[in-house]
């Protein structure tokens, strides 16, 4: 009676390797051959010589996927499958990429590495041999050892294990040996006659040269090849941009080649991904970029353009618009509320200086946000400054095209790799491939891997770096026109401007703001405003809820940082000029009497997605317009400054206290 290996009781890896130590060759033949299941037998193929007679002869059979059977089987054409060299040939190299993908799944080990290096050594001393059955489908499980042994000279083993690491030794197969002479002299006919088919190819050579070029090669690969490799991988959207759009001849002779290929790179991810960030560093021409884009897509595209901007740029696009025949209405940001509720549909919005609108609670932002999600536009950013505070500006940008939710492809790698998928879930509630993810990310990394998909930006030194000609005459470099007319990268030279300071006079007011004093008062600064974790009550009557905890311990983590940056963005101020220094000495007092207003109020202080990111202006070097309540809600379709402008003399306590009211009372409206 046979004996039966299910690699439960009895398991078939334990057999075939007592057999194969007593024999001189084997032949097998296997559905499907694991490349790394080699190394479960690779030791008792070593010691045969090789050569015919002396190796190990593996026959892989060609499987049909489980889909593919049924649809044959199904199919109204009936008749045996003819095949012919062609085919043959072109199914070896189909079989050979799926070898080459086997090596792609899963991490390498070391055992992994020894073993697939063993297995090409064997195949190139011919201790290995291994063939492609390409005739017909072929789903047989043979195993035969040969031996100098006149009374058994033939084992076999036959059933359903494949020449793989779960089928010599995992459960689930049932196997029986065959011992009989005459059965086994019929399998061996068997085995040799699909051997010496005419579409029985061998793919030895082949399965030599994947593993020599796999991770498993002998040779280490040169650091600056894996450099090149990946480099070509991120840039794959790069390269793909440069091929599938052209330039609109209007702006041949306009464009450098480094504003081409943004256009280019920036088109693909518009039409990807239904928005895109241009953030090329100022005066590298975002406008005449964005224009050439917007003309690729009403051309290619039959779109319509709706332009937002500042009213102070509204001429220039206005002259952009005529000049390069876009199809496009000019709408100036004061005007959003007013009108984009009644405008008709345009497929394509582009919002110049889109920095502005980096607080998604705003009206204006409101406005914008629901007029692309009406009528399902696509959106084109421009701003050389689309990061200022925290990444929050960057999602509340992005979030005027992608919904928070949406599925785009990527995952907050860095933190999921912190706190792990479940903890991550369970934290969060909101899926991790999506922008709301992002968002709960404080990590360089994951916020460049986003980027990467919706962001085109570059700085001046790499495009003197990588588009720029050198002038040996002038020793400068410079960009070419298309008629040949350069244009040189200046050179910046740095120069101390001195001034006079005379401690001794009274009326000098570098003496006086210079002074000791002024230091020691700035270093002194209490500074509550950025300390408002330090006031939260352990245990209020009303507990907070999930979102107000957040904000909370946001506050706790990063008011000592924010302290120090305030009075490093003072002492800035200081040292530009005493008129920028007084200015911002009121703008900070004025915002610490709007928050004692919302105090003695019982009203809600200012803080959260707006909070101080709005308030202050640590991260600036200038103090911005970002605080402007009046200019977010009303109609004032006007050149009027900022709020806080206006009033440049509030001096006294009652007056600080009327403007903060005004400013609270128009901020929640």
């Amino acid at each position: 009676m046979p004996q039966i290996f299910d690699n439960i009781e009895k398991h078939l890896l334990s057999a075939l390797s007592d057999a194969m130590g007593l024999s001189e060759r084997a032949d097998f033949c296997v559905g499907y051959f694991n490349l790394r299941g080699w190394q479960k037998v690779d030791s008792l193929v070593e010691k045969w010589p090789g050569e015919d007679g002396h190796c190990c002869r593996l026959l892989v059979g060609m499987q049909q996927m489980p889909q593919d059977q049924l649809r044959s089987a199904m199919s109204l054409i009936k008749g045996e499958d003819q095949i012919d060299q062609a085919t043959a040939i072109v199914l070896k190299r189909k079989l050979a990429q799926d070898f080459r993908d086997q090596l792609t799944i899963g991490i390498p080990t070391n055992d992994d590495e020894e073993g697939l290096r063993r297995l090409a050594a064997q195949i190139t001393s011919k201790k290995l041999i291994v063939k492609l059955f390409l005739r017909h489908p072929l789903h047989a499980k043979l195993y035969l050892c040969f031996r100098q042994d006149p009374l058994n000279p033939t084992i076999g083993y036959l059933g359903s294990s494949n020449l793989t690491l779960a089928g010599l030794a995992k459960q689930g197969e049932l196997n029986v040996d065959v011992l009989d002479h005459d059965a086994c002299d019929k399998l061996a006919g068997w085995f040799n006659d699909r051997w010496n088919d005419r579409f029985c190819l061998d793919i030895s050579k082949e399965l030599v040269e994947i593993i020599n070029t796999s991770w498993a090669r002998p040779n280490l690969i040169p650091p600056y090849h894996i450099y090149v490799k990946i480099a070509y991988h991120l840039s794959q959207e790069a390269r793909a941009g440069l091929t599938e759009f052209r330039i609109p001849r209007d702006f041949g002779n306009k464009l450098f080649e480094f504003q081409k290929a943004a256009v280019k790179i920036a088109a693909h991810h518009l039409n990807k991904r239904g928005g895109v960030v241009i953030g090329d560093v100022v005066g590298l021409g975002k406008t005449l970029m964005a224009t050439a884009l917007a003309r690729i897509f009403e051309d290619d595209h039959g779109v319509e353009t709706l332009i937002i901007c500042p009213k102070n740029l509204v001429r220039m696009w206005e002259d952009y618009r005529q000049q390069y025949r876009l199809r496009a209405k000019v709408l100036s940001i004061t005007q959003v509320q007013r009108e984009l509720a009644d405008l008709r549909r345009f497929r394509l919005v582009l919002i110049d200086e889109s920095h502005n609108l980096r607080n998604r609670e705003g009206s204006r932002y409101h406005a914008i946000s629901e007029y692309i999600a009406a009528n399902d536009s696509r959106v084109i950013l421009l701003s050389a400054t689309p990061y200022n505070k925290t990444y929050l500006d960057l999602s509340n940008q992005l979030r005027l095209f992608i919904d928070d939710k949406k599925d785009i492809g990527i995952r907050p790698e860095r933190l999921i790799r912190e706190l792990g998928e479940t903890e991550f879930i369970r934290r969060h509630q909101c899926p991790v491939r999506s922008l709301a993810a992002f968002e709960k990310s404080d990590y360089t990394d994951d916020w460049r891997d986003l980027m990467r998909l919706y962001l085109v930006r570059r700085t001046r030194s790499f495009i003197e770096e990588n588009y720029a000609k050198f002038d040996p005459e002038r020793n400068r470099k410079y960009l070419e026109f298309p008629d040949g007319t350069r244009s040189h990268f200046p050179v910046r030279v740095p120069k101390t401007v001195k001034f006079k300071i005379n401690e001794k006079d009274p009326n000098d007011p570098y003496a006086r703001l210079f002074s000791d004093d002024v230091v020691e008062l700035v270093n002194g600064l209490a500074l509550p405003r950025y300390g408002l974790g330090n006031y939260v009550k352990p245990s209020p009557h009303k507990p907070p809820t999930p979102d107000d905890a957040r904000v909370l311990a946001d506050l706790s983590r990063a008011g000592t940082r924010l302290k120090g940056f305030c009075r490093t963005n003072l002492f800035k101020r200081l040292e530009s000029s005493g008129q920028a220094f007084i200015q911002s000495i009121e703008r900070h007092i004025l915002r610490n009497f709007i928050c004692i207003h919302a105090i003695e109020n019982q009203l809600p202080i200012p803080i959260g997605t707006q909070d101080m990111g709005l308030l202050d202006t640590w991260a600036n070097d200038q103090d911005s317009d970002l605080w402007d309540p009046a200019s977010d809600n009303g109609d004032n379709d006007n050149d009027t400054p900022d709020s806080t402008f206006t009033v440049p003399h509030v001096t006294t306590e009652q007056e600080f206290r009327e403007r903060a009211s005004n400013v609270y009372d128009t901020y929640m409206k």
